[in-house]
């Protein structure tokens, strides 16, 4: 074992050495193959061509192997701890744990996003600053499954992010539905309930601007790339706004 740790550091450059020691802080374990991990943690805003298909080097490819992976174990997982629950719970509490705005903050959590490599500009994009560490995250995870296995990777998901980071049992009690909550308790209380809606153009994408109006008064606005989230954002605040008053 001691042999194999000495070749592979022998054989790195000093920055993929660092590298490793750092993989090894938030995975427990030194990689053997260091290449994979290099490119789940390079974005595509500083990628290069690699081939005349147009294809870069960004963890954008690591990232489809990742997803699939978390998804898979994060079932298992799941469907093991909860022997009785349904399909309809077991998908919303599995789409709760993976969704885009908790895989970043899981990547923050464990220091993942002061390893990603990055153009500080495409955080001016609001699309990618909801999601850039998040992705990171997944491409990190298809990187472990090439190093370590299936077994390696369900490990580090299991023990490292599920067990460590996420108080699934908690996660099942949260409320995800303001939006719907919030027009169950206008109607309620007789009370109009508005979602207003504006476009805003960000480069190729846009971004939606939801302004909540209760009885004419604005409670609560957000602003997200995703319509859907947007609404639950604004509907979520604008909730907490009003709730004391009533």
């Amino acid at each position: 074992m001691l042999n194999q740790l000495f070749s592979f550091f022998r054989t790195k450059t000093s920055e993929q050495r660092d590298l490793a020691i750092k993989i090894k802080n938030i995975t427990g374990f030194t990689p053997s193959r260091i290449k994979p991990y290099e490119q789940a943690l390079r974005h595509h805003s500083v990628s290069k061509t690699i081939h005349a298909s147009g294809s870069k080097d960004s963890n954008e490819r690591l990232e489809f192997l990742g997803d699939a992976m978390l998804n898979a174990i994060v079932a298992e997982f799941l469907f093991l701890k909860y022997p009785f629950k349904d399909e309809g719970f077991l998908t919303q509490l599995r789409s709760k744990i993976v969704s885009r705005e908790s895989l970043n903050e899981l990547a923050i959590k464990i220091n993942l996003n002061q390893l990603v490599v990055y153009d500080k500009k495409a955080l001016q994009n609001i699309s990618l600053r909801n999601s850039i560490f998040g992705n990171a995250l997944e491409a990190f995870l298809g990187a472990i499954f090439l190093d370590a296995g299936f077994e390696g990777c369900k490990k580090f998901i299991v023990d490292n992010l599920l067990r460590f980071h996420i108080d699934v049992d908690k996660l099942q009690s949260t409320e995800t539905n303001f939006k719907g909550r919030l027009i169950e308790f206008a109607q309620k209380n007789n009370k109009i309930i508005d979602f207003e809606v504006e476009e805003i153009p960000d480069g190729k994408n846009k971004i939606y601007k939801i302004s909540v109006k209760y009885d004419g008064e604005i409670k609560g606005e957000a602003q997200h790339t995703s319509k859907k989230k947007a609404e639950q954002m604004a509907a979520q605040k604008s909730y907490e706004n009003i709730l004391p008053q009533d």
